[in-house]
């Protein structure tokens, strides 16, 4: 039991780092790509709509949790053959000539984005399926600092490798690691779900469920939680860079700083913010997270009230990268908690629809109140508005939500 535990915590990394090689590609590699090979800016500007797929995860979440090939395996009957075409649009992009063809190429990333986004989908599930309530700290560690690695390697690593071995080469190398889940998945055996009760779950029984799940007592407050958890913290950190740049800060500063410095302390935060949830129970961690969170929004604040220095900055930003990672997963831990797993795909990927949704105003607005009320007043909403998670949290705490 144990060395499957380990296992499925593996296929469980390696998933994750996968789906997120193409979107960190889209985001960072792909303007650069495009530019070097004499792609005008107006279709770069339009390249961000390849990541169309992420936003509508919801409208075939449910076709996840409906149809697979029982003796292959619930989540392996979507998760291998995704990953094999996966594999045949990174192979294929090596032959396009991007400076003849950028849409053809743009094309490849476009569906390498779609089968990333319904893998997320399958993961999810197979993720509840196989953890443990003890383990969906340790497992929310893995997706997102799986995910935050797959960015990394895909937005970071290989822009830098590129310019030792080439794009073609990149893309091979992308090949390689997509395929490794591939190898993973085929001895892998889904047996801690009881199949026999959803055998012959059809797309009306996933909408009777998700109903009832959406009628419990509650249920309001929990979706409140997951909405505003991160909408204070957007509002500060969409103007935090170029509050930064204000100060006089240099790019290649904030750049180490927010780009290196603040990564990896996001993704220390990721692991502690699991080990609290799984060692300490779902609700201490979250509210553990919510709570520290909000002393770097402090950090934030201080600093647009003085001239700060460059140690000042460095030490809030560290200390704001690092409980934000600890928090997002804490909160993806609750929200795994909460899902009724017989549809665990569609509940999970509708939770993570008003995640996304809550925390997106923050973004879209924050420049506008930057502009009409300056800085300090921005980063002084942001902290009131992340004391709200917690007041919900209470509600769902006395309504026995979670224990």
């Amino acid at each position: 039991m144990g060395n499957y535990r380990i296992y499925g915590f593996i296929i469980l990394f390696i998933l994750y780092l996968t789906q997120g090689i193409p979107f960190g590609f889209q985001v960072t590699a792909l303007p650069v790509l495009f530019r070097q090979s004499g792609v005008s800016l107006t279709i770069i500007g339009f390249s961000s709509l390849l990541s169309l797929p992420w936003m509508l995860k919801i409208v075939w979440a449910p076709l996840v949790d409906r149809f697979w090939i029982a003796k292959f395996g619930r989540r392996k009957s979507w998760l291998v053959p995704l990953q094999m075409v996966m594999v045949a649009s990174a192979y294929t992009a090596t032959h396009i000539d991007i400076a003849l063809n950028p849409a053809l190429f743009a094309a490849t990333i476009f569906v390498m984005n779609f089968c990333a986004s319904i893998q997320d989908i399958a993961v999810d599930g197979l993720a509840i399926d196989i953890l443990k309530d003890n383990d969906l700290g340790y497992g929310n560690a893995i997706q997102v600092v799986g995910y935050k690695i797959g960015m990394l390697v895909s937005g970071g690593f290989l822009v830098w490798l590129s310019s030792f071995i080439g794009w073609k080469a990149v893309f091979h190398v992308i090949c390689g690691v997509v395929a490794i889940p591939v190898l993973l998945l085929i001895p892998f055996k889904e047996n801690s779900i009881t199949y026999t009760q959803i055998k012959y779950i059809t797309i009306n029984d996933i909408f009777t469920h998700i109903t009832h799940a959406v009628k419990q007592h509650g249920v309001i407050i929990v979706f409140l939680l997951i909405a505003t958890y991160k909408t204070g913290e957007t509002f500060i950190d969409g103007m935090f860079k170029p509050y930064l740049v204000d100060q006089g800060f240099s790019a290649q500063q904030i750049g180490l700083w927010q780009g290196m410095y603040g990564m990896a302390a996001s993704i220390a935060g990721s692991i502690i913010g699991g080990v609290l949830s799984s060692r300490f129970g779902i609700f201490n961690g979250l509210w553990i997270s919510l709570l520290v969170r909000v002393i770097p929004l402090g950090g934030e604040w201080y600093c647009s009230l003085i001239v700060p220095s460059s140690e000042l900055i460095i030490a809030v930003t560290i200390a704001e990268h690092f409980f934000g990672g600890m928090l997002t997963t804490a909160m993806f831990a609750f929200m795994m908690y909460t899902v009724d797993r017989m549809i665990g795909a569609t509940h999970y990927t509708m939770l993570a629809t008003i995640e996304v949704l809550g925390k997106s105003p923050g973004m879209w607005f924050s420049g506008l109140l930057a502009d009409t009320f300056g800085y300090s007043y921005l980063f002084a909403l942001g902290i009131i508005l992340s004391i709200l998670p917690i007041v919900f949290l209470i509600m769902v705490k006395k309504l026995r939500i979670i224990s």
